[in-house]
């Protein structure tokens, strides 16, 4: 159970008793116009301006239009207009990702306002849930939602599932408020014999007659839903090693255009020549690729894993995801289905039957139990919402036909038994179920048998099992008894219930724990429980802390007891939430499930806040990152693998990128070097900047992911997009590209070859090298027949793209005129393939002083990151 946390009304301002006769219709209105509607306040719909705004506020999109811009003011239009298509391009995809996920998050929505019946005047009016307020009698019957939060004036057999604000499965047994006013705070949710209903719970049985305390945003959902509000998302690390590589690229570049125009000016006499030099490096060298391949990566990804049914509210926490080392996992709803099953069936000789769940139907059950289940559907309400007894009625549908119910005793604060009686073919039938402890009053068992059935109570508990006993007795006189204790009761045996568990979680559980991600179980459930289904589901924990014994760790010692395999049980929201900020601070990437209000805070505190989507409700999907739209754990392990072949891939383009710019850029600087005349001139470098290299890194982004992906530890969310042996290799593969091309290029001009077709035998040259590139960069670990032979259609597109316009820039007189290109012969561009072949070949056997390379780094940072102290 939770206490929801908030502060109560002050008695003083709570309103003037209105039971029996309700509200006057004149002060309803009064109270509505004063207080306002009955819902909580939104955060409301973002407009197409709306998302257009957010999305151009994106550092990396503002860098993409600057440059456009920067490229108009100099005259280069055609870049210019390249830049904006791009831009553009990328601000279309995004647009279009988040309108969907709004439109998706809107569908999600119960839109429909509930009906509540209230009594105004004396009388018995429906009215819209949104428009109940303050003092208001709401008329409460099974299956209803509870407007508001109230206080009970009157009630019979009521029972409410409170599991959206305390996260238990089981419904709570309620009792009326004394006739004198009530000093007691309504600010507790969860726990038997309650005077208070909460809005959002569901009435499960009998019903009752209460008064509105709070509406809106001053119920339990509603100061749970203002917490969410104060805490803030932080800034993805991804992004922000981005910037900080453009900002990296940016410096550098601008220090080597300006070194460049001046060395043009002192040893070439040319201040012209010079700044024409200068842009065409700078242009070579400005990172514009980053931001698209950064927009284009996570927004295709949000898309991919839309496609498994899970909806990213924020792109960016697919790779946070795919950084996870703890997941923090609600149970009820989330680990289990959040429905009661019958899981034991106990005779009063000791026999044992399990049900098998995945058969739960009266001809599971054995002839020597079914008249314990008869006798316990006849003990239950024929047309019932209660969880455990539909969870009977699916073993015994057939007990109660030809039976008409006489009489129904319910709970009592002093006998937790209820009974009812029936008749059947002039005979009475009577049926009594209960606490356990309850029934064996009602039977008169005690001595030895009372500690044989106390044991089996017991053994059942401790397999986190709910058990109810059952009884049966006869009835043939015609006056029936004013009490239960007046039938001559039998012991019928014990019925154990549990929250079966979702039949994806074991392995969702096992395949995190072989990707090093630590699974916590959060619950506000009882240890027994607990423990019971974190065995099934196998997180195996070695300790599971209660939450008073959280209450008296600080964030230390909670830290470090969390490090070890651990469930929570017994927690309060507050809780959860110090939870997942002690991780946080522990240097843990924080995931968190949940379907509840309750579980909202943590949900926005955590790094990435996973929401049901079926089951959840709107403040929880609100808070999160992700929603899982048809509930199913395992699309979680999916995330954390697609997280992860996203992050892989990413990593491919930026070396990709990086490896790129080097030969662009040497071929700008190499006539400073050799006195030739400029061959790659702005369209050139425009051309391969914004055609060529974007395009060839949509091949990574389609590029499926490596066999050990879920067999590494996490990566360190502290390490750079590109580390040091990344960079190297990155620089490696750019500088033989360079070196290949550029000897092509000094080969060519010492045989005389004419500027026009030196000029187009260069850049033949170099896309060739570049498509070489793509390749070496598919895989760090798998071989280049592999790497040749693995399907991925992007990359065959974009081959046959680039084919195409290579060969029209030599065959269309227009285009090789806008390149200035001359003709190319056979054996010309058998010495471009032969370049690119060779770059392929001599890459791919340097890739194993690579992998020994990045081995050393990864066992490094594990050894600094498990002697941290912060560990």
């Amino acid at each position: 159970m939770f206490l929801v946390t908030g502060r109560a009304m002050p008695i003083d301002t709570q309103p003037a008793p209105t039971f029996p006769n309700g509200l006057s219709a004149a002060e309803a209105a009064r109270r509505l116009t004063a207080e306002g509607f009955n819902e909580l306040p939104q955060t409301g719909k973002r407009s197409i301006l709306r998302l257009v705004a957010d999305v151009l506020k994106e550092p990396m999109l503002l860098l993409l239009l600057a440059g456009a811009g920067i490229y108009l003011a100099l005259g280069d239009a055609a870049e210019a207009m390249l830049l904006g298509v791009f831009a553009s391009a990328s601000v279309f995809i995004t647009i279009v990702q988040e309108a969907r996920t709004e439109r998706v998050l809107e569908s999600l929505r119960d839109l429909s306002s509930p009906r509540a019946l209230v009594i105004r005047d004396s009388e018995r009016i429906r009215i819209a849930g949104r428009e109940v307020v303050r003092g208001d009698l709401i008329v409460l019957a099974e299956g209803d939602r509870v407007a508001a939060d109230a206080v009970l004036r009157e009630c019979d057999d009521l029972l409410t599932d409170e599991s959206l604000l305390t996260g238990e499965s089981v419904p709570v047994r309620k009792r009326p408020a004394p006739a004198e006013p009530i000093d007691t705070p309504a600010a507790a949710a969860g726990g038997d014999d309650q005077p208070f209903v909460f809005s959002s719970s569901l009435v499960v049985r009998g019903g009752g007659i209460a008064e509105v305390t709070a509406t809106g945003p001053h119920t339990a959902i509603g100061r749970i839903g203002q917490s969410v509000t104060a805490l803030e998302t932080e800034t993805p690390r991804l992004r922000q090693q981005t910037r900080r590589l453009v900002l990296a690229f940016a410096i550098g570049g601008g220090i080597v255009v300006a070194i460049t125009v001046v060395l043009y000016a002192v040893y070439r006499g040319g201040w012209l020549e010079g700044i024409l030099a200068g842009i065409a490096l700078g242009m070579s060298m400005l990172p514009e690729e980053f931001p698209v391949v950064l927009t284009v990566f996570l927004a295709m990804g949000a898309w991919r894993i839309s496609q498994a049914r899970v909806l990213t509210r924020r792109a960016s926490a697919i790779e946070s995801l795919g950084a996870a080392t703890v997941l923090c996992t609600d149970k009820t709803g989330t680990l289990t289905q959040n429905r009661m099953m019958v899981a034991r069936l106990v005779l009063p000789d000791g026999s044992v039957l399990q049900p098998a769940t995945a058969t739960a139907t009266p001809d599971a059950v054995a002839p020597p139990f079914r008249d314990l289940v008869a006798t316990a559907v006849l003990a239950c309400d024929p047309q019932s919402h209660d969880p455990m007894e539909k969870a009977l009625h699916v073993l015994g549908a057939d007990a109660t036909a030809g039976a008409t119910l006489q009489r129904r005793y319910g709970l009592r604060p002093d006998l937790l038994a209820m009974t009812n009686v029936w008749s059947r073919d002039g005979a009475g039938v009577v049926a009594a179920k209960g606490a356990p402890e309850a029934i064996a009053s009602l039977c008169g068992v005690d001595g030895g048998e009372l500690a044989a059935l106390q044991a089996r109570v017991e053994t059942l508990a401790a397999e986190g099992l709910r058990v109810l006993g059952v009884a049966h007795a006869s009835w043939s006189g015609e006056a029936l008894p004013d009490i239960q204790q007046d039938f001559a009761f039998s012991f019928r045996g014990l019925v154990g219930f549990a929250d079966p568990l979702r039949p994806e979680v074991k392995d969702a559980v096992a395949e995190c724990r072989s990707a090093g991600v630590r699974v916590i179980m959060i619950t506000g459930d009882y240890p027994a429980t607990a423990t019971a289904i974190a065995r099934q589901a196998g997180i195996d924990p070695e300790r599971v802390i209660a939450g008073p014994e959280l209450a008296d760790l600080d964030d230390d010692a909670l830290a470090l007891a969390a490090r070890a395999p651990t469930a929570f049980a017994r927690i309060m929201p507050e809780q959860k939430l110090r939870i997942v900020t002690a991780l946080k601070a522990d240097g843990e990437i924080v995931a968190m499930t949940g379907d509840g209000v309750n579980d909202a805070p943590s949900l926005k505190a955590a790094h990435i806040g996973i929401a049901m989507g079926g089951r959840g409700t709107d403040v929880a999907r609100e808070a999160s990152a992700i929603v899982l739209l048809d509930d199913d754990f395992g699309s979680i392990v999916k995330a954390i693998r697609l997280g992860r072949r996203i992050y892989d891939n990413l990593r491919k383009a930026m070396s990709f990128i990086l490896a790129v710019h080097f030969p662009i850029a040497g071929l700008a600087l190499l006539p400073l070097v050799t006195g030739l005349p400029l061959l790659l001139g702005p369209v050139h470098i425009a051309f391969l900047e914004m055609i060529i290299d974007p395009v060839c890194s949509l091949v990574f982004e389609a590029e499926t992911e490596e066999s050990d992906i879920m067999r590494r530890p996490p990566r360190d969310p502290q390490e750079p997009l590109l580390p040091r042996p990344l960079v190297l290799w990155g620089a490696l593969q750019g500088i033989l590209a360079m070196l290949t091309t550029g000897g092509v290029l000094l080969l060519a001009h010492r045989n005389g070859m004419p500027d026009d077709e030196l000029r187009a035998l260069v850049f033949f040259t170099l896309v060739s090298v570049i498509v070489s590139l793509i390749f070496v960069n598919r895989s760090f670990s798998s071989s280049l027949r592999e790497a040749l032979l693995r399907p991925n259609r992007m990359l065959l597109l974009v081959i046959g793209f680039v084919v195409a316009v290579l060969a029209t820039s030599l065959t269309l007189p227009a285009a090789a005129a806008l390149f200035r290109f001359g003709p190319l012969h056979a054996d010309d561009l058998a010495l471009t393939a032969a370049a690119a072949l060779t770059t392929l070949i001599m890459l791919e056997l340097s890739k194993f002083p690579l992998r020994a390379a990045l081995a050393r780094h990864a066992a490094r940072k594990d050894q600094v990151k498990a002697t941290s102290p912060a560990r």
